[in-house]
């Protein structure tokens, strides 16, 4: 088990999938955020939260997407981001099993306000977003150290406390 953990090739692969949920998360927040009216309606047609819930939901929600997707796509806080990205995933298994165990014909409101006609979910939307959750879990799990901003910055301060003449390398 060990060895499965040390392999190194997880950085490159961790890597990938990151920028890859980056950028589904930071494609997918932008039209929430550029019309949360149109998200809000999307939100309201699972009818699992209270009516009072829909707005804050609809307004707050893309913005945790927005965060979580530039916390992968810049390598900060990286497991945080991923644990935002697999706590979201699994809300949104949750809403769509539930939309579809009640047969409501809708769209998914993923990525924009389509309609049930042009993009209705369907098992292959769940099995869609379970592969999201299962990249998500693989950055949580192996992305040890990430490479990004976070991990630039400390070879940057590690190498500047070397050289540094008031602190000088042992």
């Amino acid at each position: 088990m060990e060895r499965l953990f040390a392999w190194r090739g997880h950085t490159i692969l961790a890597l990938l999938a990151r920028l890859y949920l980056a950028a589904i998360f930071l494609f997918a927040c932008w039209h929430k955020i550029v019309d949360p009216r149109a998200f809000a309606v999307d939100v309201a047609t699972y009818q699992i939260l209270p009516l009072a819930l829909v707005n804050p939901v609809a307004i707050v929600l893309p913005w945790v997407e927005l965060v979580a997707g530039l916390m992968l796509l810049l390598g900060v806080r990286v497991r945080a981001g991923a644990l935002l990205v697999a706590a979201m995933m699994s809300v949104f298994l949750v809403a769509l099993g539930s939309a579809l165990s009640r047969g409501l014909q809708m769209s998914c409101g993923c990525f924009a306000s389509q309609g049930a006609a042009a993009d209705p979910i369907s098992a292959k939307t769940v099995l869609r977003d379970l592969g999201w959750l299962a990249l998500a879990l693989y950055v949580l799990i192996f992305d040890a150290r990430p490479l990004g901003w976070s991990s630039l910055w400390q070879a940057l301060r590690r190498r500047l406390t070397r050289t540094d003449p008031a602190h000088p390398s042992p």
